[in-house]
């Protein structure tokens, strides 16, 4: 999942595609098409965003990691929780969802 996941989200950050952190995730969730979330996020923080994406029929991936290495997964230096992706395609999210279930 690393691979695939990590060039989705360099992509989306180069063209400026993307929202970071679950404030703004929240607030633009109606927006995404996928939504990706730590293993760092607040229970309750987790429940409200995936409640909201269910809602809007929104994919939500669990990434298997810490608001650390999701960080470095998007190359930044600083922690992300939360990642959503308005702009990702269909087949995109199908192969990151197989590479998730794989694992």
């Amino acid at each position: 999942m690393q691979k695939l996941l990590e060039k989705t989200l360099k992509d989306a950050l180069k063209a400026n595609e993307c929202t970071l952190g679950t404030k703004q995730v929240l607030n633009s969730i109606s927006k995404s098409k996928l939504v990706i979330l730590s293993k760092s996020v607040p229970e309750e923080t987790y429940k409200k965003i995936e409640t909201d994406a269910k809602k809007s029929n929104i994919t939500t991936l669990k990434f298997d990691g810490t608001s650390v290495n999701l960080g470095k997964l998007c190359g930044l230096q600083f922690r992300i929780s939360a990642v959503s992706l308005p702009k990702i395609s269909e087949s995109d999210i199908k192969s990151l969802l197989k590479e998730a279930e794989t694992k």
